[in-house]
């Protein structure tokens, strides 16, 4: 609101401010002259030397009381002030000790400090200069990548559909072994455009640490003798990795038995189930010991019941 400040510092009329020097001069002079005038009314017969110097004292003191509130009002200013920056600075102090508390503990646990460091920067990037749906992608991304590490302190993690991702990116960690089963459902899926990445991150696996690789394909009866199948278990043949197939009977064909799994280092294994119509809708990780331990022992005794497959014969020379 325009007009007179309430504040000793300032005030006026019309938007004209005065200097605070100014108005403790004019306050002083005021209060000398009324002082003086108080002074003379009750004391008309006094000495005017006497009733000056009364006026004089009472208008010093009152320009003394006038610098006194100002000076405790700064003072009250700079502790608040103080008290704020102080609280904010604690605030600040705190936060940066619970990130290098963090950073240790990554680096304790064998994790990369810098990935977590370049995360933050660049998320930090996108929100001061990514449009909006760039920026809400990222919270996305983030919240997806935050919700399954923290379900993995649980040594479990579940996505609600296919996840060749994880598949990939498990394969390209994989140090000793993979073991996989690939059911009937899975045989559209070497048929699609995902498989080429797939079989390229197993091949630089075999490749470098020299990761071996079992698939163990579980077939209706009848297809054992199927050219389509045949192909394609010489071809991962031809490609370094360890093929052999089971038939099911009508009473092993299950639910159970349609689920693709595939174990990692005898640590950690994917399983894609399926629902009732037979298509994967649901990739579950799994590191939790005990149940690793027992889909190590599946895939080892179904192996051993498993049957290679025929090589390709030799083509024969054609007749003159």
């Amino acid at each position: 609101m325009d007009g007179a400040s309430g504040t000793p510092g300032s005030a006026g009329t019309g938007g004209v401010r005065i200097a605070p020097v100014v108005l403790k001069t004019l306050i002083t002079v005021v209060v000398s002259t009324v002082a003086y005038v108080i002074t003379n009314l009750v004391n008309q017969s006094g000495d005017d030397l006497w009733k000056l110097a009364v006026s004089i004292v009472i208008g010093g003191s009152a320009l003394i009381v006038q610098y006194m509130v100002d000076f405790e009002q700064r003072l009250t200013a700079m502790e608040t002030g103080q008290r704020d920056r102080t609280r904010e600075l604690h605030d600040h102090f705190v936060q940066l000790s619970e990130a290098a508390g963090l950073l240790s503990e990554l680096d304790q646990a064998g994790m990369s400090t810098s990935d977590a460091r370049r995360l933050i920067k660049s998320a930090n990037q996108v929100g001061l200069q990514g449009p909006e749906i760039v920026k809400a992608f990222t919270r996305a991304e983030i919240e997806s990548l935050a919700s399954v590490v923290t379900a993995l302190t649980g040594m479990t993690a579940h996505w609600q559909r296919d996840n060749n991702e994880w598949l990939i990116r498990l394969t390209e960690c994989a140090q000793r072994t993979i073991d996989a089963t690939s059911s009937s459902v899975d045989r559209r899926f070497w048929d699609t455009d995902p498989a080429g990445p797939y079989l390229d991150a197993q091949i630089e696996a075999m490749r470098d640490p020299g990761v071996n690789i079992r698939r163990l394909f579980m077939i209706n009866a009848g297809e054992e003798s199927d050219p389509g199948f045949l192909a394609l278990c010489q071809g991962q043949r031809d490609l370094g990795i360890k093929v052999r197939y089971m038939v099911l009977s009508p009473q092993r064909h299950t639910r159970a038995a349609a689920r693709d799994v595939v174990i990692f280092d005898s640590a950690v294994y994917l399983e894609f189930e399926p629902d009732r119509q037979q298509s994967n809708l649901q990739t579950r990780l799994d590191a939790d010991a005990r149940r690793v331990d027992g889909q190590v022992r599946r895939f080892n005794d179904l192996w051993e019941a498993a049957i290679e497959p025929s090589p390709d014969p030799a083509p024969q020379p054609q007749a003159q």
